[in-house]
């Protein structure tokens, strides 16, 4: 039988401050055919998304859901601290927490590091978003910690970062649905561990993108295995005839010479 077969997306999910770029240039380089179409969520959203397969894998930032997500750490993100430009804290290269004593530092209900005691004096309250963090940042109310992709994301001309030392930091992860090792999602794998294209593991992938582009099933396949089979007819025939001709020529070389 023939028939079509859709061609496959590969759904890839993201958290704000992670920047997928480069994995998903060697994406469009080595599967082509295999459209990557990237979901935005927030970190909030991120566990639904892929528990409930909205997304095949997502970059996102540990700890995830061990129950139901596998996940791969890809690299510990700079803890830096925001302050405003004009902040006495900006006189100094690095920052530690006692630095931050006698500063109100903000802890808002997305943050994404893990800590046992959070440096400073604590707020009244707790900002919602790190988005409303830093708009109390810019009032001149507290200071705020993150990872440096956020405070890069939340750039505004009115405030400044420097490193902090001494502070948990935010680990990024490649995570998926556990049990749902897809060919697609085994080759993102293989991309963002460094694989080569000609790595066994992920091959799946491309040739189930192949099969998708062509359009062809069980037929391809059949016909496929038929030459195979053919050619190796051949090439044992070949062999045969090779070691007959080297038997006969032993056999002509170990006659014995007649002298005249």
């Amino acid at each position: 039988m023939t028939g079509t077969v859709p061609t496959p997306t590969f759904r890839l999910a993201y958290v704000p401050g992670v920047t997928p770029a480069k994995w998903v240039r060697t994406w469009g380089e080595r599967l082509p055919q295999v459209p990557l179409e990237l979901v935005a969520v927030t970190a909030a959203e991120a566990r639904t998304t892929l528990v409930d397969a909205q997304a095949d894998a997502g970059l996102v930032r540990l700890p995830v859901d061990r129950d139901r997500l596998s996940a791969i750490p890809l690299y510990a993100e700079t803890t830096v601290v925001v302050v405003p430009k004009d902040h006495e804290l900006t006189a100094a290269e690095e920052v530690t927490p006692e630095d931050l004593g006698d500063y109100i530092v903000l802890h808002p209900m997305d943050d994404c590091l893990e800590w046992e005691t959070l440096p400073g004096r604590p707020a009244i309250s707790r900002p919602e978003t790190t988005a409303d963090a830093i708009e109390l940042v810019a009032a001149g109310i507290g200071v705020l910690l993150v990872p440096q992709s956020l405070a890069r994301l939340h750039h505004r001309k009115d405030l400044t970062y420097r490193t902090m030392t001494g502070v948990p930091e935010s680990q990024v992860a490649l995570s998926w649905p556990e049990g749902g090792t897809s060919d697609l999602v085994e080759e993102f794998i293989g991309i963002v561990r460094g694989r080569t294209v000609n790595s066994s593991r992920g091959r799946g992938a491309q040739e189930a993108a192949a099969a998708a582009k062509t359009g062809k099933t069980g037929k391809t396949a059949k016909t496929a295995k038929s030459a195979n089979s053919a050619k190796s007819a051949v090439s044992n025939k070949s062999a045969k005839a090779a070691r007959t001709a080297k038997t006969a020529r032993s056999a002509n070389s170990a006659k014995p010479r007649r002298h005249k």
